[in-house]
């Protein structure tokens, strides 16, 4: 039999209803039987930290927490079950097993693992020890897991299922709609009649009357029409600003600042991880209440920022944070509906590299202050026009090494810059270490033999990595320079590769020498740091040597670490990645 179109409109809205109203009933129980878990998980999670607490209280450890039983039987819940579980799954502690030596490792527990990552974790499953089904609920604590349960019996299942009153809301609900809708069905019939007449129109290609007549010429199709453009319009807005809210969303959650806004009431709006870790940072104790900043002394500059008024007041305010080591920006921003922002940016690497180039700069300019001073006196002594031509010739030679010694000091702090602020200018190709830590011995022939050192290196031949041929030279040749200047003569130079894996090769680099006191070894690698104050300027050094080293190491992604030997003498022990670039 064919349906009218009032019946077929009735029939689909009636499955569309009767699908909305089983889904609506289906979510509802479902929410409904989720809050009432979470409400017991919430009161099993209470007596899990009265429980902690009271064992924090009583200092209970392996040896009596037997004490335990005494403050669970005064719990209200007779059929709780307790047990004390630590880090490494042992159980210590259960109110109903009487030998714990029968327990298995907890540690694979399911509400155990949750708790392990999560802080809590609550399961449902058999107990292997009881042969009864229970409702676990886990809480870790920094030394062990605290776990109540359950029984999961009639009178547990029956806390958890979820009232039907909703549902006989919804079915009265339903049918009223059923019958509302057969009274619309019948009331639009004939409109929806003259819609279908329309549509044949269309479809059969037949003339349309004069107009547009998208929908009937009626006040149901004209209300149809605006509803539909109204409707387009706005959800293609919406989805514009969801699209946009997304993406600030997204920039403000991978933004390297803590980032929240406010409502006027002072109450969080949105905040993005970075802000809730630099405030617990910045707090003594850790805390999810954002709100709470506003009652700590450090961020009292930013409340009376807030608390100011007046109509020409400025909307911005900036001010530093130190804490914990650390260097933090705060910065707040009002808006004209009150509500306002606030930043929290970690600025430590920034203040950091700005307090070390000062340092930097100063230390060259001391540096700098000696050989041009030094110049500067010899070419006045020299334009002395009664000076012996003898004497003149001297003062032009050390005239000549200042001005040596002022150019090594140039490039080296040229080098230095160039390898932390531009290491992608370095050229990388196939080097030969055993070639290379032989010409290094060759270039120091005349500084070896005038200090009686021997110079031994024990690299294989064909020893090739994939690296910066000058920085890696720089590498043996400043150590070795640093040897020849300090460690004294007649001693012995040693270089091994002592081990290597599929990415590094490991070396050690010793000499025989005088060493360096424990406490300097921290601080060797410093720029123009002097285990002796004078010594490097006596030495003829830029103080930069060592410096060098070390960054051209960690630029070929190796590290390394200095050491006294056993016997006498420095040692460097340092990697290099057999692959760069």
């Amino acid at each position: 039999m064919k349906l009218s179109y009032k019946q077929r409109i009735f029939v689909y809205f009636f499955l569309i209803f009767a699908v909305f109203s089983v889904a609506t009933i289906y979510f509802e129980q479902k929410q409904e039987k989720n809050y009432r878990t979470q409400n017991l998980e919430s009161r099993l999670g209470s007596y899990a930290e009265l429980i902690h607490k009271y064992m924090v209280q009583k200092q209970l450890n392996d040896s009596n927490i037997i004490q335990l039983s005494q403050m669970i039987e005064m719990l209200p819940t007779t059929e709780l079950r307790v047990s004390v579980i630590r880090l490494d799954g042992k159980v210590i502690f259960d109110n109903e097993v009487a030998d714990l030596s029968k327990l298995d490792n907890h540690k694979t527990r399911p509400e155990i693992l949750k708790a392990s990552y999560k802080g809590v974790g609550s399961n449902i499953r058999l107990s292997a020890s009881k042969n009864q089904e229970f409702l676990y609920f886990a809480h870790a604590y920094p030394d062990y897991f605290v776990r109540v349960a359950l029984p999961y019996n009639i009178e547990t299942k029956a806390l958890l299922r979820a009232d039907n009153l909703f549902i006989y809301i919804v079915l009265s609900l339903f049918f009223i709609v059923m019958l509302l809708l057969n009274f619309v069905a019948g009331t639009f019939s004939k409109s929806l009649r003259q819609l279908r007449t329309f549509a044949v129109n269309i479809r059969e290609n037949k003339p349309l009357p004069e107009g547009k007549f998208d929908f009937p010429n009626d006040e149901l199709g004209e209300t149809g029409r605006e509803l539909v453009e109204i409707f387009r319009q706005k959800a293609q807005s919406r989805r514009d600003i969801e699209i946009e809210r997304e993406k600030l969303i997204r920039h403000l959650q991978y933004s390297g600042e803590g980032f929240a806004i406010f409502s006027s009431e002072r109450k969080k709006i949105y905040a993005n991880t970075h802000f809730i870790q630099y405030l617990n940072l910045l707090k003594e104790t850790p805390t999810f209440e954002i709100e709470s900043l506003f009652e700590d002394p450090q961020f009292k500059p930013l409340t009376q920022f807030l608390n100011s008024s007046g109509d020409d007041e400025d909307k911005h305010f900036t001010f530093p944070l130190l804490s914990n080591g650390k260097t933090f920006q705060v910065q707040a921003l009002k808006y004209d509906d009150k509500s306002f922002e606030v930043t929290i940016k970690d600025i430590t690497k920034t203040e950091k590299t700005r307090l070390l180039k000062q340092e930097m700069t100063n230390n060259i300019a001391h540096e700098l202050r000696t050989p041009v001073s030094s110049l500067r006196a010899y070419l006045e002594t020299i334009c002395d026009k009664d000076l012996p031509k003898e004497k003149q010739r001297q003062f032009v030679e050390k005239a000549y090494n200042q001005s040596v010694r002022l150019s090594e000091l140039i490039e080296d702090v040229s080098l230095l810059s160039k390898i932390e602020e531009a290491s992608v200018q370095f050229s990388m190709e196939r080097v030969d270490l055993h070639e290379l830590v032989n010409n290094v011995r060759i270039d120091l022939t005349d500084k070896l033999e005038t200090n009686n050192i021997k110079f031994i290196s024990t690299l294989r031949d064909n020893l090739y990595i994939h690296a910066n041929y000058s920085l890696i030279y720089s590498i043996f040749r400043n150590l070795a320079d640093n040897s020849i200047k300090y460690a004294g003569k007649d001693i012995e130079i040693h270089i091994d590769n002592y081990t290597e894996d599929k990415e590094y090769l490991y070396f050690s680099y010793y000499d025989t020498g005088k060493g360096v006191e424990e406490q300097h070894l921290h601080r060797i690698f410093e720029r123009f740091y002097r285990v002796d104050k004078g010594r490097t300027r006596d030495a003829g050094g830029s103080g930069l040597g060592l410096s060098i080293v070390k960054n051209a190491i960690l630029l070929h992604k190796g590290e390394i670490q200095a050491r006294n030997r056993e016997g006498k003498g420095l040692e460097f022990l340092f990697s290099i990645s057999k692959n760069i670039g």
